[in-house]
C-alpha cells in the first residue's frame, strides 16, 4: 500500500500537473507527516522498549546512512532547477532533464528502501503499529511520485511510461519491509534499534531535501501550512490507530 502511493503521486502527475504553490504545500506536508512520524512514533516507541541510548545509536545511524548513500549517490531535483509551469507549447525533448529525471527516480527509490525497514520493523513490534505507519508513509510517497514523474514528462517521457517508473519506484519499499521482518525475526530484540534507524532517516531526508525543496519552490505559508497539517494528520491516525 505505501509503495503504491509513489505510483498513485505518478497518476496525479498523469492527469493535472501540480503548480508551485500546489507542489510546496504537498512537500510540507510530506516533511511534516515524516518529522511527526518520526519523533512521535518511532523513537518514542524505541525509547519506551530500548531506552536513551540505544534509541540514539539507532538513530544517529539511521542519519548518518543516509548522509553517506546521499553522498556517494548525489541526486537533484528537477524543481532546483527548472519552472515546473512551462507551458506544452515550449517543452521540447531534453535529454538532460531525462538524465535528471532517472537520477531523482534512483535516489527516491534508495530512500524507500528504509521505509520499507520501517514498516516492517512496526509491523514485527505489533501488526496495527507497522499498518499505521504504512499509511502515514503511503500519503508521503504521493508528493514523491509527482517529483520522479513530472521532470520525466517535461524531459519527453510520455506520461504513462513516467507513471509506471514512479510506481517502480514505490515497489522497492516492499523490499525494504520484507529485508526487516528476515532480519528481525531472528534478532527481534533487535526492534527497537530498527524503528530509531527509520526514524533517523526519514527526519534526515525531510530536513536535507523535503522542507528546503518546498520552501524555495513553494510560498512559505502554503508549506507551513502544509507541514502543521502533516503534523495533525499523524496525530489523528495515532488516535484512529490507537498505537
Amino acid at each position: 500500500m505505501a509503495g503504491l502511493a509513489t505510483g498513485l503521486g505518478g497518476l496525479v502527475t498523469v492527469i493535472r500537473k501540480p503548480g508551485k504553490r500546489s507542489f510546496g504545500f504537498l512537500m510540507g506536508f510530506a516533511a511534516g507527516v515524516m518529522v511527526t512520524l518520526s519523533f512521535v512514533e518511532l523513537v518514542n516507541e524505541a525509547w519506551q522498549l530500548s531506552g536513551y541510548l540505544l534509541t540514539t545509536i539507532g538513530f544517529a545511524l539511521g542519519a548518518f546512512f543516509m548522509y553517506a548513500i546521499d553522498s556517494l549517490i548525489p541526486h537533484v531535483y528537477y524543481y532546483e532547477k527548472e519552472n515546473i509551469c512551462t507551458p506544452k507549447k515550449e517543452r521540447k525533448y531534453n535529454p538532460k532533464m531525462l538524465a535528471t529525471g532517472f537520477l531523482i527516480a534512483t535516489g527516491i527509490a534508495i530512500h524507500n528502501l528504509p521505509e520499507g525497514i520501517a514498516i516492517g520493523a512496526g509491523y514485527m513490534h505489533t501488526p496495527q503499529f507497522g499498518l499505521f505507519i504504512a499509511v502515514a508513509i503511503a500519503l508521503h510517497n504521493i508528493p514523491e511520485g509527482i517529483a520522479v514523474a513530472l521532470p520525466l514528462c517535461h524531459g519527453g517521457i510520455c506520461r504513462w511510461k513516467s507513471f509506471r517508473i514512479a510506481l517502480y519506484t514505490g515497489l522497492v519499499e516492499p523490499i525494504g519491509a520484507l529485508l526487516a521482518a528476515f532480519f528481525l525475526i531472528p534478532f527481534s530484540s533487535l526492534i527497537p534499534v530498527a524503528l530509531a534507524f527509520a526514524a533517523g532517516v526519514m527526519v534526515f531526508i525531510s530536513l536535507d531535501e523535503l522542507i528546503p525543496i518546498a520552501r524555495e519552490h513553494g510560498h512559505h505559508h502554503f508549506v507551513s501550512i502544509g507541514m502543521i497539517l502533516g503534523a495533525i494528520f499523524v496525530f489523528l491516525l495515532s488516535g484512529i490507530f490507537g498505537v
